[in-house]
């Protein structure tokens, strides 16, 4: 199921955040609603799209905001959430590749198929909605791919995770490299333990984590810079460290 405002304003920029009705992906798509941006997001509880889209509305009731329920583990969902996307944005300015999950193991003895799935959310739905949406972007154009600082280094217990973290700083890398030409920027942001719910009764304090609108904050800063300017890769941890 999905829903748009109609009237889309054409003239505003857009932006495409998966992942977004808690954490980093809720925090971003705030930040890019409160900057003018009509907004398309995903998650799997349609009820929570619908709770948080009626938010916004009262929030910016002149915003365009397009919202989809999708199971980004399967292929055919992440193309279906673009084809909808397309047909209401046509144009898309701001891509942020923020589907994920996160499941702790070890190599040896994490539970079959557990690198399949991971890999699935964390990296080929990335891939594959970036490579559906890059023909409606342009020059000017930026994509975000929320990856990690499990991108960066090996952790104890980090498992599959953490391989599809390092992918997806790849994949990164290899965008950015490909999309120079285009005058498109791609950004991959590499945040340590960041506060959503999923911490909730985790018994670590609250201040012990960063914000989510910390990150929201820093991909707003790169995306504003001149349009000769790209940042490459952002990192950011907690003040006294990773957990």
């Amino acid at each position: 199921m999905s829903s748009t405002d109609s009237g889309l304003p054409f003239s505003n920029p857009t932006a495409v955040i998966t992942g977004a009705t808690q954490g980093i992906g809720r925090a971003i798509a705030e930040k890019l609603l409160a900057e003018g941006y009509a907004v398309a997001i995903c998650a799997r509880s349609e009820d929570d799209l619908q709770k948080l889209k009626a938010e916004w509305a009262g929030q910016h009731p002149s915003a365009s905001i397009f919202i989809k329920s999708a199971d980004f583990s399967i292929q055919e969902e992440v193309r279906a959430f673009a084809a909808e996307v397309i047909a209401a944005f046509q144009r898309i300015d701001v891509l942020v590749n923020n589907a994920g999950i996160f499941e702790p193991g070890e190599l040896a003895s994490e539970p079959e198929g557990q690198l399949e799935r991971i890999m699935n959310v964390n990296l080929y739905s990335a891939y594959h909605l970036t490579r559906a949406l890059l023909p409606h972007m342009g020059q000017g154009a930026h994509v975000f791919n929320i990856c990690s600082v499990a991108s960066l280094k090996a952790y104890p217990n980090g498992g599959a995770y953490s391989i599809s973290k390092y992918a997806l700083l790849g994949f990164s890398e290899n965008l950015r490299e490909e999309l120079k030409p285009a005058g498109i920027k791609v950004t991959a942001i590499c945040p340590g333990a960041t506060w959503s719910r999923s911490w909730s009764g985790s018994g670590i304090p609250r201040a012990r984590i960063m914000e989510a609108n910390d990150v929201a904050a820093m991909l707003w800063a790169a995306c504003s810079l001149s349009a000769q300017a790209d940042v490459e890769t952002i990192v950011m941890r907690p003040l006294i460290g990773d957990l």
